[in-house]
């Protein structure tokens, strides 16, 4: 019963009405560039065109992906320091015009600064997470377009041209490893919100507004480090692995017996 199982996943996950009920559901989750879509299918661009199309989407109707907007808290994002700093200023004029005995100025400013810190702590981490996901996002496309680049390899008949797409493909891969690393120790940086004030400002006035929610980053330096370097080994190791089968295909000679 378990291989019969077996065996009915495996013919499901073939059948093109599988393959567009996934790329449909990629769709949705956020990843419309088609020649990504069918990179990850390993299929082609005019495949997935097809699978969207059973699926009632419309390629030429895909979100634009605006700019993300900072967040501001009583006129401030918290990155403009000098836009903030004016903010800060007419307030406080303000309210001593509004209370000429200057009771309550202290605690008015410490509310208006603690306003400016969420608003710089939502700001940095919203940036910094999502760039991160997207470098994770190129990242992985880039490992994938590898396998797919070395298997083209099996049937190609411009075999020195193949390879050098695979070799290309190689390459980028370990730039893209180095760029998610850098993003994602940005991301790590940016820490949280700095007090509990902060975050009930947050949920209350950020939130509210319908600027979309960041989460507490799940990995520090180290362990970013620690990924990246697996990564760059694995991609490395299979590199070099191929790079022996690469040369008794040309020569006919198992590298390690070349002389």
């Amino acid at each position: 019963m378990r291989q019969t199982n077996a065996l009915q996943a495996l013919r499901d996950w073939s059948t093109p009405g599988r393959r567009a009920d996934l790329v449909a559901a990629a769709w949705h989750e956020g990843e419309t560039r088609v020649a990504v879509l069918a990179e990850a299918a390993r299929t082609t661009r005019h495949t997935i065109y097809a699978d969207l199309k059973t699926r009632g989407i419309n390629p030429a109707d895909r979100p634009k992906g605006p700019a993300m907007t900072l967040a501001t808290i009583d006129g401030m994002t918290g990155i403009d320091s000098e836009h903030d700093h004016h903010v800060l200023q007419e307030a406080q004029e303000r309210y001593l015009q509004e209370h000429p005995d200057g009771a309550g100025a202290n605690e008015a400013l410490d509310a208006r600064l603690a306003a400016r810190v969420t608003a710089y702590a939502y700001n940095n981490l919203a940036s910094t997470q999502a760039a991160e996901q997207a470098a994770r996002r190129d990242r992985d496309r880039a490992l994938h377009l590898v396998e797919v680049r070395w298997e083209a390899l099996s049937t190609a008949t411009a075999w020195h041209a193949a390879h050098h797409a695979y070799v290309v493909a190689v390459d980028a891969a370990r730039t893209a490893i180095t760029a998610w690393s850098d993003a994602a120790h940005a991301a790590a940086k940016a820490g949280w919100f700095p007090a509990e004030m902060s975050e009930q400002l947050y949920r209350e006035r950020i939130l509210t507004a319908g600027h979309p929610p960041v989460e507490l980053y799940g990995l520090d330096a180290a362990a970013v480090d620690a990924e990246a370097a697996r990564l760059r080994d694995a991609l490395d190791q299979a590199h070099e692995h191929r790079a022996r089968l690469a040369v008794q295909t040309l020569t006919g000679v198992p590298a390690g017996d070349a002389r």
